[in-house]
């Protein structure tokens, strides 16, 4: 199956937020500008980090949000949001975090593909911060391996 596309809409670099949920909002809003999902999934995020805590921070400046397939997903999708400044997301040991990656799947079968794919990507330690020191979207897909 592979990642889905990463479109203009759905990049967004350099961005400001002031806490998690504004960094959040911001990865749920290139997935609603890409037209992946609508503004529910970006509360569907938020609130799997409100009740499970920040476990979305997946390695040191990384956090991987999403939430289940539903209604809220119009069709695969993938956001990145890099941040000027770190924030917070109360991880023990992975904060602060520079990269945002949001993840909409329609189905319950490709969600846990696309999780175990972006998994492998960032096994390598270097990705985290050559994403975070893009500057276009292209480096950005070209960094990842996915296509517009």
């Amino acid at each position: 199956m592979g990642l889905p596309p990463l479109p203009d809409a759905a990049v967004t670099l350099g961005a400001t937020a002031p806490a998690w949920r504004d960094a959040l909002r911001l990865a749920g809003g290139a997935l609603v500008a890409s037209g992946a999902a609508t503004d529910a999934y970006t509360d569907a995020m938020i609130g799997m980090v409100e009740e499970h805590g920040p476990y979305i921070v997946i390695s040191p400046g990384l956090a991987f949000a999403h939430a289940r397939p539903g209604p809220a997903v119009l069709h695969d999708g993938l956001s990145v949001v890099t941040l000027e400044t770190p924030v917070a997301f109360g991880h023990p040991h992975n904060d602060p975090v520079r990269v945002v990656l949001g993840l909409a799947v329609a189905g319950v079968g490709s969600h846990l593909e696309s999780i175990g794919e972006i998994a492998n990507l960032f096994n390598d330690p270097t990705v985290t911060g050559r994403i975070a020191a893009a500057t276009t979207a292209d480096e950005v897909r070209t960094i990842m391996g996915v296509s517009a």
